[in-house]
């Protein structure tokens, strides 16, 4: 473990230690619950915990994140699994496929473009994922058996739960949801929410309320490998899932660990935290686990109770394991209406209530790119729902950026008596020179209306000039814009003179060879290189119009 040093002292173990125990805690409830909700059962997210926040820990990017099962890739999970009931070895399948893309994607090194992602779509995608968490539960508040249609199969099955609803069942939910938000807070150290709410649902199921619906039968001991099905059509229908839980899993994990950042003052690699998430969640594929990421709750409650190094994480697995050995005899008669009152909390809590309560002050735009992202998260499907919210993000921002750009385009005319004749007051007031200064950076966003706006500006001149002077950069879009103005140019006879023009922006055009029709001499570097240019193309004959 690269993070243990030889400082490593019995007050840094013993804050390792607390930290486990506290992450261990507080997640279990929550593994549990998830692994229910995926459809692979209980134990399912306990392996996943076990595997990924092992192997997070070891060959990860960051020093004490802690990694497990998350509510989205549950519910993504769950997906899968119903497409796929009757076939495991490709559910899992899709989950080993899913590690080895992250370990791809950060031996790409594309770990730090997740940074790039706007907020709108985090927000929405987080959000429409606290919803579904929360509709998901609603069957089995009630006391009603789950269903892995999705929300529409959860919102069409709920008249009749409602009109059979089981009364311990609700009992149940409804006392440990309330003791999971109204849990003094100077208790959460000793004992968080989540597992109150735990103990209380399931002391009143097991000692009063005996008819809501229970776990049942769970198997115990150590997991039994699943090999992957090798074949070409299982993994050519294992992509698409594979790369939604992965591009999932990448960028929840790559933002948690930005706020884990934030907290503690430390810095992580984005790109070894992929390969270690990845190599995570494919050995969790191979032991039946649940996928999953970084998890930002737990990590948090493990750095306020002392963890400091990649150790606490370990220690954490280590402590699930032993746990798991064990526990499945004792958890059969956990009442699934207590998990679906954990999960409802964690719903609401995964919504991104700081962004939802300012929605009235939020720009038109962001908040129509957060309602797509949240709407197709609960309706339709989450990669759906990323996929089109980073779509609708870039064309919102492009329309920002269009306004930006166009305000940093000047075109203006170049008097006679002014600009090529300084020394003779007498000339007339005519402008046989224009000049299109392009101030700043140029991309796609104003390519179009740009060349509308310049092309009539054109015909008034005898001559033209383009200043790059002030261009700092330019996209393959822009440059072959500025093709098409020296295009329009040339239908009307008016010479074209390149000025000013160096850097990336040159590159840009050089390389797409926009001027292959402006002769050598017409390129220059300042504006008195420009008249002089002017003054040799409108002595030399051309005509005045």
């Amino acid at each position: 473990m690269k993070s243990l040093r030889l400082s490593y002292d019995l007050h840094t173990l013993r804050g390792d230690l607390m930290g486990c125990i506290a992450a261990a805690v507080v997640g279990l409830p929550i593994m549990l619950a998830l692994g229910v909700v995926s459809g692979l059962g209980p134990l399912a997210g306990v392996y996943g915990a076990i595997a990924l926040g092992f192997c997070a820990a070891v060959f990860g990017g960051s020093k004490t994140l802690m990694s497990g099962p998350s509510g989205a890739i549950a519910v993504l999970m769950a997906v899968v699994v119903a497409r796929s009931a009757d076939d495991l070895a490709q559910v899992f399948t899709i989950v080993v496929m899913a590690g080895l893309i992250q370990v791809l994607l950060g031996a790409l090194r594309i770990g730090r473009l997740a940074a790039f992602v706007p907020y709108s779509v985090i927000a929405g995608f987080m959000s429409g994922i606290g919803m579904v968490i929360i509709l998901l539960q609603v069957l089995p508040f009630l006391g009603a058996p789950g269903t892995t249609g999705g929300v529409p199969e959860a919102v069409r099955a709920l008249p009749e739960a409602v009109s059979n609803v089981n009364p311990h069942a609700l009992a149940l939910a409804s006392v440990t949801l309330a003791v999971c938000v109204f849990w003094p807070e100077r208790l959460s150290r000793f004992l968080p929410s989540s597992l109150a709410g735990l103990a209380t649902g399931t002391l009143l199921g097991v000692l009063w309320l005996t008819g809501a619906p229970t776990i049942g039968e769970i198997p115990t001991g150590l997991p039994e490998l699943q090999l992957p099905n090798y074949s070409l059509n299982a993994l050519a229908d294992a992509v698409k899932p594979a790369l939604a839980i992965a591009l999932l899993g990448s960028i929840q994990s790559l933002l948690v660990a930005l706020a884990h950042d934030s907290a503690t003052r430390t810095r992580h690699d984005p790109n070894q935290e992929l390969v270690g998430q990845g190599i995570g969640n494919a050995v969790s594929g191979l032991i039946s686990g649940l996928p999953g990421a970084g998890v930002a709750d737990t990590t948090m409650v493990s750095v306020r109770a002392g963890a400091r190094t990649r150790a606490a994480a370990v220690l954490r697995a280590l402590l699930l394991l032993a746990l798991v050995l064990g526990i499945g005899g004792y958890i059969q008669s956990l009442p699934i209406a207590v998990l679906a009152g954990i999960l409802m909390k964690a719903g609401w809590d995964t919504l991104d209530l700081r962004l939802i309560s300012r929605a009235h002050r939020v720009q038109r735009e962001h908040l129509l790119v957060m309602l797509i992202t949240m709407g197709l998260t609960v309706f339709l499907d989450l990669a759906t729902a990323v996929g089109i919210g980073l779509i609708a993000a870039a064309m919102a921002s492009a329309r920002r950026l269009e306004q930006l750009e166009m305000d940093s385009v000047v075109s203006v005319p170049l008097l006679d008596r002014t600009f090529l004749y300084t020394d003779e007051p007498e000339a007339d007031f005519s402008a046989r020179v224009g000049m299109v200064a392009l101030r700043g950076s140029f991309s796609v966003a104003s390519s179009n209306n740009m060349i509308e706006a310049i092309s009539a500006d054109i015909r008034d001149h005898q001559v033209l000039i383009l200043d790059f002077s002030d261009t700092l950069y330019m996209d393959d879009s822009a440059a072959m814009m500025v093709e098409h103005l020296i295009d329009v140019a040339e239908e009307v006879s008016t010479p074209v003179i390149v000025m000013g023009l160096r850097g990336s922006a040159a590159d840009t055009l050089r390389s797409m060879n926009v001027f292959r029709r402006v002769p050598d001499d017409r390129f220059v570097a300042d504006i008195d290189g420009a008249r002089d240019a002017s003054l040799r193309m409108l002595d030399g004959g051309i005509p005045n119009r």
